[in-house]
């Protein structure tokens, strides 16, 4: 049995909502756990409802006295409050992501949502982890639902919002590690990068038994698949408009023009940065990704960071990488960038995945001893993030 017990590296700071959700799941299931002992309402009209439906999905192999012993006050508020395709509202689609079926289904998904959660909820902000939480639970019921329309089945868990949570967490930190307890034959820890487990986690446990199973099964592998690519799709679209985005500081330059062109390209001909930033930023990003030489990417964003727009200076870090992802500087572009998130924007952990791919990018020997420091940095800030055999 292998066992995730956390990941690093994190933020500093207490990610509020991600503590807050995992104390609302785990009060609805403390508060309503008494009705899993208690036997229904024998006057409640969906009772009957109930019954007639699960003898159809078990081929009526059981008698309506059979089924009615083995149904308790619980199952009919799940009835109630889950979330049934064949009978969809607004209101089951969100009850039902507090809901769950026992306390190994809760407590296996608020472990996935306290590893993951601060990591994501760090990046987005507050308000956004909440809305981005809620937002890719409900696309991941609706996803599942897509292939089950007439299903009458209640649709219960947080599984579908932390895959979103998920999702962001394989786009954005790849390099972070997750550990791992093995429990059996030998009590081993180990450590493995997050994109490489997560990828397992979704194919292995979810695709493939969600294409061999036909979806028909105890477990929403719909839901689980459809949360990820949510997550992995919103995750993208912000990234993309990072890439595009103008600083604040420039938004008064007015829209492109010839002139802004031109004026580019003599302020880098003759070394005025200031006025090259005016020009590039009102460009758009596809427009100056064609006057600039990598040099110059690098050149114009560490005049950015040296003099005090570290938030300019990431943008053009990052459509450097966009640019040369491989090629020349790319190095020194994500040196760039994780210094600026690790010392101006309070992101070790995104930073931590920049050094990271500096080191793999086979830098020249002052770059790389630029990306060892900072992982250095980051290690004094939160303790070593190696692994370790007990």
């Amino acid at each position: 049995m292998i066992l995730p017990i956390g990941d690093s590296p994190n933020p500093e700071g207490t990610p509020l909502v991600t503590y807050a959700l995992i104390a609302v799941n785990v009060a609805v299931y403390l508060l309503l756990a008494p009705l899993m002992w208690q036997a229904p309402d024998l006057s409640d009209p969906r009772l009957a409802e109930y019954i007639h439906l699960i003898a159809r999905e078990t081929g009526y192999r059981l008698s309506n006295p059979q089924i009615l012993a083995s149904v308790s006050a619980y199952d009919m508020l799940v009835f109630q409050w889950g979330y049934r395709p064949a009978d969809p509202s607004a209101a089951s689609l969100f009850a039902s992501m507090f809901l769950h079926g026992g306390f190994a289904h809760l407590a296996g998904n608020m472990l996935f949502l306290w590893i993951y959660g601060d990591n994501v909820e760090h990046r987005l902000g507050r308000s956004r982890f909440l809305a981005c939480y809620l937002g890719t639970g409900a696309a991941a019921t609706l996803f599942h639902a897509m292939f089950f329309p007439t299903s009458g089945l209640p649709l219960v868990g947080a599984s579908g919002a932390i895959s979103g949570v998920l999702g962001f967490y394989f786009l954005w930190y790849p390099r972070n590690r997750v550990h791992l307890l093995l429990l059996f034959p030998f009590l081993v820890r180990l450590s493995v990068p997050a994109r490489t487990l997560l990828g397992l986690y979704i194919a292995i446990e979810n695709l493939f038994p969600f294409v061999l199973s036909r979806g028909a099964a105890g477990v929403a592998y719909g839901a689980h698949i459809g949360g990820f690519i949510a997550g992995l799709a919103i995750a993208r679209f912000m990234d993309r408009r990072e890439l595009v985005e103008r600083p604040r500081h420039y938004n008064g330059n007015g829209g492109p023009t010839s002139a802004s062109r031109a004026g580019l390209r003599a302020a880098l001909d003759e070394r005025r940065f200031g006025d090259a930033a005016r020009a590039y930023f009102a460009l758009p990003a596809d427009a100056a990704r064609q006057l600039l030489t990598p040099e110059e990417s690098l050149a114009l964003g560490d005049w950015l960071l040296e003099n005090g727009e570290p938030r300019a200076a990431l943008i053009v870090y990052r459509r450097h990488l966009r640019n040369h992802a491989r090629g020349p500087g790319a190095a020194r572009a994500h040196v760039g960038a994780g210094l600026v998130q690790l010392h101006h924007l309070d992101q070790p952990t995104a930073a931590y995945q920049h050094f990271l791919e500096a080191l793999d990018c086979g830098p020249d020997p002052a770059t790389a001893l630029a990306a060892q420091q900072g992982l250095q940095s980051i290690d004094a800030r939160q303790g070593p993030l190696r692994p370790v055999q007990i």
